[in-house]
């Protein structure tokens, strides 16, 4: 088998490593190995945190519209059934934007989804 010399590649891995570590605290960002431990543990924790992102968004909106709701004399549950059946099919995102927005949007809203729970 022949002999493998590594020079530029290893050189270079070991620099990306070093490079993404930048900024760490003492030896995370100047000795090799204990900046790759640093650096996977922290691209694990970016995987994690753009699904949690996610989630933590779609609660926001949540919280916004059941707080629009409920001075509208209706709880969040009801609301969304209520839009349902009248067949309004915003997304919370949107629903969130016009709870803090546009007032007279969302009462608007909120008296389709009361009509809409009254004749159902």
């Amino acid at each position: 088998m022949p002999r493998v010399k590594r020079g530029t590649h290893r050189r270079n891995s070991r620099r990306k490593y070093l490079r993404l570590a930048s900024g760490y605290y003492l030896t995370k960002s100047k000795l090799y190995r204990a900046a790759q431990e640093a650096v996977e543990r922290s691209l694990r924790f970016a995987y994690v945190g753009r699904r949690q992102k996610k989630r933590d968004f779609r609660s926001l909106w949540i919280v916004r519209i059941n707080a629009a709701c409920r001075a509208h004399g209706l709880s969040y549950s009801r609301f969304m059934n209520g839009l349902k059946r009248a067949g309004i099919g915003l997304d919370r995102k949107v629903l969130a934007e016009v709870a803090a927005k546009d007032e007279a949007g969302f009462r608007a809203l909120a008296e389709k989804a009361k009509a809409a729970l009254a004749v159902a």
